[in-house]
């Protein structure tokens, strides 16, 4: 049978959530409300009888739904020791089995549980009371039957037992909830898988060192844990004075431990940091290293600045502490007049002074020029 679509378990909905999805689906979101439960949910001895004659509802009825003055009644039993996820999961999908739905959980007794299944973790007072606090039981049965009996589901009045479908082994039966499934009463449900409480306690039984360790820590005392005496291979042996002293002291090794884990990762952390820092300060030191090298060049190099630089100046140099070269012929002299003579007042007639000729390199004054 195909669980309501309004009981999607919440192992669905982390999965798409985290992206367990196929492409293109959307998240179906889910509006925020609050239920309002306020209060657990009763015993069925607290809960008042009801007047009117016990007719079944048929699955036809129940899957169209029923009116609100007639939920359908669905019976689901267990021992629920270490009441944990795979209990609730099982039970919203009882709930959630029809969309009209009053939730009955029967919860076994001590006396039966450990003469059909074993010793329970919680006694059958603290089994009621998780029970009861789970949001989609409406009512609670105590000291629950170990196989239904047509009377017991005649007073409590159920319409449907739920369960999941794997044969549930019995003395003197194969499966306790055959006689249910031959009536038509037999409502499948699944197991969540990965989670029980037979798994539950064989994680502190491996880990029991671990957890006496820790609940020593936490203040229990060693009488209170049973930790005096060792029991090996069902042999219980003498007490031991030493065997507490011998968790206090695993504690204080684990504790140097996990601080040596501590140095060595902070060292692991140190180093990569430095290494880190390291390969920067190569990278920055080999990008200036290759731009002072081509300033160099281009400075320095040989078609570099300096170059030119030097060129040009020495040709300017050379230019000016160089002669200037004479020319191959020598122009042709004009002829000049002669010289002009001066005369004075304080000379003769005849004495005269002369001077020399002027030769000017830019023009040649006549002797109407220099009058």
């Amino acid at each position: 049978m195909e669980v309501h679509s309004s009981g999607l378990s919440r192992k669905r909905k982390r999965e798409e959530l985290n992206g367990q999805r196929k492409d293109g689906e959307c998240v179906r979101k889910i509006p925020q409300r609050t239920l309002g439960l306020r209060d657990p949910a009763p015993f069925t001895d607290e809960v008042e009888a009801a007047k009117t004659p016990y007719v079944r509802v048929s699955m036809e009825e129940a899957q169209r739904g029923t009116p609100e003055v007639r939920p359908v009644r669905v019976y689901a039993d267990g021992i629920f020791d270490m009441f944990h996820s795979g209990h609730a999961r099982a039970l919203m999908q009882a709930k959630c089995l029809f969309p009209n739905t009053h939730l009955i959980v029967g919860v076994c007794s001590d006396d039966l549980t450990h003469k059909f299944k074993g010793f329970t973790v919680m006694n059958e007072d603290e089994r009621y009371d998780a029970v009861s606090h789970c949001r989609y039981v409406d009512e609670v049965v105590r000291n629950a039957p170990w196989t239904l009996t047509p009377e017991f589901l005649a007073k409590h009045r159920i319409d449907f037992v739920a369960h999941d479908d794997i044969p549930y082994f019995s003395a003197g039966s194969d499966d306790v909830y055959k006689h249910i499934k031959e009536a038509g009463m037999f409502a499948p449900t699944e197991r969540t898988e990965g989670i029980s409480t037979s798994d539950i306690i064989t994680r502190i039984v491996r880990d029991y060192d671990v957890y006496v360790r820790r609940n020593l820590q936490r203040g229990y005392t060693a009488k209170e844990l049973n930790v005096s005496f060792i029991n090996l291979s069902s042999v219980t042996l003498a007490p031991s004075s030493s065997q507490e002293k011998k968790y206090h002291l695993q504690e204080h090794v684990d504790k140097v431990k996990q601080k040596v884990r501590d140095v060595e990762e902070k060292s692991k952390e140190f180093v990569q940091k430095v290494e880190e820092k390291g390969i920067d300060l190569i990278l920055k030191w080999e990008e200036k290293s290759r731009e002072f090298i081509g300033n160099f060049l281009e400075m320095f190099g040989p078609d570099g600045a300096l170059k030119h630089m030097l060129k040009e100046g020495r040709g300017r140099m050379l230019q000016a502490i160089s002669p200037r070269q004479s020319p191959s012929s020598s122009p042709v002299r004009e002829e000049r007049s002669p010289s002009p003579t001066f005369r004075l007042p304080f000379f003769t007639k005849t004495s005269s002074l002369s001077f020399p000729p002027v030769h000017h390199s830019s023009a040649h004054f006549s002797k109407d020029e220099d009058e």
